[in-house]
């Protein structure tokens, strides 16, 4: 049997169901496109829902993938078990209503011994107990000896959620022998151990399970496989576990040698080694597939994978920054399948290291407070840390729950995740009710979707005024056959103009009218299965289902909209230009008064940088650069060099807008015809949103102009404050300030001044106590700031001293307390004094032993504190 690589057994498989005419596609990204239902991709299937559920058609009835997929529920096993990963890669095959099982199961059985030559004896196969037509095929056409076929129930081989398309399973196995064994004479496949190993899924996906629990044939059933590379390469290189694969063992070498373990010698040690190899894994593609770590969705999930890496780091003994290297080796091992990996090496490893650097200082903070945390359950015999006190740390200081509860574990003490749970969901319920949503039903897809095979053709590229026809009118909360004037109402048109809001370009606005209505569109937005919906306001008339209208959208504000849009793809080209390829769209949004364009970058812009980036622009929009938009297939555009937008789901054909050579990139947005046509561009804000993403806000067209009247507005009425003309603003400015600051010194020489002069006559009514000068005073209009100085004049003229003074000012009361030398040895403290003075007066501070502030909140009761004050300070000198 041959020991094929990791990358070696990926490039077969593929180039295997090629030559079956299936299409090859890449991995899609890990984070999901236009599926609300999942976090992260977490199998081969997933991306391909649309294909099957028949929401979008698939550029080819056959299909293959090498999926990169992630899955965390098992995180807290991962490196404690050698089955357990996060990372991992599925290979599948899929039929859209295509081949069915007689090919499914001959072209598994061809690959598995012919291709990988497995021995035939070793193969088991697995079907659902009820489906006889995949026994006879497996026997009677692909040969499979009867006795190594086993029928399962429907738990192990039948494959449904709920309602909706499903079918039966058959699984392939491979006896690894009585090695990998349990000893156990009933061993057999469906055991337990790690004797037989499942490496390979089929779904028949032939019935429509209705709300009844009626299973319907499918008139074109498809075909669904899965099969885990790693687990397959852990079979041919007959190796105990995916850890020992060749590629992932050359990343747990690299680990090795950084903390200078050795695996298989410490089973502690081990679990650590486990946990960082997989966690950098899924970390470096996470990052590559542009996810940045945060503190919630799938950017928690990076974070929690590479902190739980360098926290197992440290128990190694690495004390510094150290999976940045460890994603080197990743790369090197995935990159020849995986370009972008090798593309983006240089942010991919920045990212790491500044997350890792941000994690000492949390790991630092956090075990501090843990530790206290961890003493005080002790201290009150209990074995259960309060769960508001793990979401604290959580919440406040940025410490993961699950750093927390492996660390109480280590100590013998668990969490209440109840109270846990009890916390984040107040957060949630809070966050959503900050999040006011105003759209009424009637703005939602869902009441279109049963509208099948039911699509707008889109003309607004070339044309403004379409003629349509209304294909649906739904209210608030279904679909109508009319609405009358005043109605708020969502139209669907066979044709239109306006643009659906989409690729962060906002929808059109304008009017939809014919003979007997006219509707006011405030809003356009477009569904995944291409129906573009109206928002609307009846205006005039009545509009029905049937009618021909005629579809216009505001000019004057597409024209808005394209030059700022058209100026979005300058910035990206300016900004990689400036600083650097590592330069990616996060996100964008592009209205009619400005564009916001996300972008990856760890560190804020200069003004240098802002200068030369908003230069670069400009320099590209003066030079009035043609722009080109064509369509061509996929593989065309990216040999032209085209750059993909985030968020932007690509098909086989692409929309590619080219300036010039200046800027090339796959868009579906409006744009102008030529550079010029944008005017001007000015940078307005540069800011940071996330960890790794920075925003430029900026203006172009009619939007700088209003940008310059609204200086030049401010520029006047500045002048008119300054009693000067426009041109003398700054030298005016420039004046005032520095008399100004004269001033604030003359008032500063002469409250240090008072400050003396009242000091003097405060010593002379100290009450001494114990050898000790005591001065307590209430001092009417006076700051912070100028009790300090009195403090210290007081100081000077004094050594044996103990001060309390109380500033009056604007209704609030501040309390400074001082004490020298050798009135500390004495027994004072002035943070101890200030802080049982304020309570007296509903207040509360303290501080150092010579030096304290607080605040009282109880003006009526500060007079007795002061009383109390100086009984207080006697009983500490004495």
């Amino acid at each position: 049997m041959k020991k094929y690589g990791l990358n070696e057994l990926r490039e077969k498989y593929l180039s295997f169901y090629e030559s079956k005419e299936h299409l090859r596609l890449p991995s899609f990204s890990l984070v999901p496109q236009n599926d609300a239902s999942l976090l992260l991709i977490n199998a081969g299937m997933a991306p391909l829902k649309p294909y099957f559920t028949g929401k979008e058609k698939p550029p080819k009835s056959r299909v293959t993938t090498c999926q990169k997929c992630i899955r965390t529920p098992d995180i807290e096993r991962v490196g404690k078990t050698a089955r357990h990963g996060t990372f991992f890669e599925m290979l599948g095959n899929f039929s859209f209503g295509d081949y069915f099982k007689h090919e499914a199961t001959r072209w598994a059985w061809e690959f598995v011994t012919k291709e990988l030559e497995l021995p035939v004896d070793r193969i088991w196969i697995s079907i659902y107990e009820d489906d006889d037509e995949a026994f006879d095929i497996w026997t009677k056409e692909v040969g499979v000896a009867p006795d190594h076929i086993v029928r399962f129930g429907k738990e192990d081989n039948f494959w449904e959620i709920g309602t909706g398309p499903c079918g039966p399973c058959s699984e392939l196995y491979f006896d690894r022998g009585e090695k990998y064994g349990c000893g156990s004479p009933d061993c057999k496949v469906g055991c337990e151990c790690d004797r037989f190993v499942e490496f390979w899924n089929l779904v028949f996906t032939q019935f429509d399970k209705d709300e009844n629990g009626n299973y319907n044939k499918l008139a074109h059933p498809n075909i669904d496989t899965g099969m885990g590379l790693e687990r397959l390469a852990v079979i041919m290189q007959d190796v105990d576990n995916i850890f020992e694969v060749d590629t992932i063992k050359n990343i747990m070498e690299a680990v090795c040698k950084i903390s200078g373990k050795t695996y298989k010698q410490d089973e502690k040690t081990d679990v650590s080694l486990r946990v960082i190899t997989d966690h950098i894994r899924s970390g470096v593609f996470l990052i590559s597939d542009g996810v940045q770590p945060s503190n919630e969705g799938r950017g928690y999930v990076l974070r929690r994978l590479l902190r739980r890496a360098a926290r197992h780091g440290r128990l190694l003994g690495v004390k510094e920054p150290f999976l940045y290297q460890i994603a080197e080796t990743v790369i090197q091992e995935s990159g020849g399948a995986y370009p972008v990996l090798k593309e983006k090496q240089e942010f991919i490893q920045k990212a790491i290291r500044i997350e890792e650097e941000r994690f000492e200082e949390t790991i630092n903070s956090g075990l501090e407070i843990l530790n206290q945390y961890i003493a005080e359950t002790k201290r009150e015999g209990n074995k259960v840390l309060n769960g508001a006190r793990a979401f604290k740390l959580y919440d406040t200081y940025g410490f993961p729950i699950d750093l927390t509860l492996e660390i109480v574990e280590e100590q013998g003490i668990t969490v209440d995740m109840d109270g846990f749970e009890k916390e984040m969901q107040v957060q949630r319920e809070t966050a959503r009710s900050n999040r006011k949503d105003d759209a009424g039903a009637g703005w939602d897809d869902d009441v279109f979707t049963r509208m099948k095979d039911v699509t707008t053709t889109f003309l607004g590229y070339t044309e403004n005024n379409v003629q349509a026809k209304i294909l649906a009118i739904a209210n608030a909360s279904e679909l109508v056959e009319e609405a009358a004037a005043g109605e708020q109402v969502t139209v669907l048109l066979d044709r239109t103009s306006f643009y659906g809001e989409s690729g962060g370009q906002v929808g059109d606005t304008g009017i939809i009218s014919g003979e007997s209505v006219c509707l006011e569109v405030h809003n356009t937005t477009k569904t995944a299965d291409g129906k573009y919906l109206h928002q609307c306001v009846v205006r005039d008339g009545v509009c029905h289902t049937g009618d021909t209208v005629t579809a216009t959208y505001d000019e004057d504000r597409r024209a808005d909209i394209m030059r700022n849009h058209s100026a979005t793809h300058l910035l990206q080209r300016a900004l990689r230009d400036v600083l650097g390829s590592h330069v990616e769209q996060s996100g964008s949004l592009v209205t009619p008064e400005r564009l916001r364009f996300d972008f990856t970058n760890f560190t804020a812009l200069t003004q240098a940088e802002l200068a030369e980036v908003e230069s670069m622009v400009n320099r590209a929009v003066l030079a009035g650069l043609p722009v080109d938009i064509s369509e061509m297939d996929i593989e065309s555009a990216k040999k032209l060099g085209a750059m993909a937008l985030f968020g932007e789901k690509y098909g086989k054909h692409v929309r590619v807008v080219q300036m010039s050579d200046y800027s090339i990139e796959l868009c579906g947005g409006c744009h102008v015809s030529n550079t010029a046509q944008i005017g001007l561009f000015k940078i307005l804000s540069e800011s940071g949103v996330a960890s790794g993403i920075r925003r430029i806000e900026a203006v172009t067209g009619r939007g700088v102009l209003e940008y310059m009247n609204q200086n030049e507005d401010t520029l006047q009425k500045a002048a008119q404050a300054l009693k000067t003309n426009l041109h003398e603003v700054v030298s005016k400015a420039e004046a005032v300030t520095a008399e100004n600051r004269s001033l604030q010194k003359e008032l500063e020489m002469l409250k240090t001044q008072m400050a003396g002069n009242q000091s003097g006559a405060l010593l002379n009514q100290a009450k001494e106590v114990n050898g000790v000068k005591v001065v307590i005073a209430k001092i009417d209009d006076a700051d912070n700031g100028t009790l300090r100085k009195m403090g210290d004049s007081l100081k000077e003229k004094e050594s044996d001293l103990v001060l309390l003074l109380a500033g009056v000012k604007d209704e609030k009361a501040v309390l400074v307390c001082m004490a020298t030398k050798n009135a500390i040895a004495k027994g004072a403290h002035a943070g101890n004094i200030v802080r049982e003075v304020a309570k007296l007066a509903g207040g509360g501070g303290g501080g150092k032993p010579d030096n304290a502030q607080a605040g009282a909140k109880d003006l009526d009761k500060l007079d007795d504190a002061l009383a109390k004050a100086e009984t207080i300070i006697a009983e500490m000198i004495g």
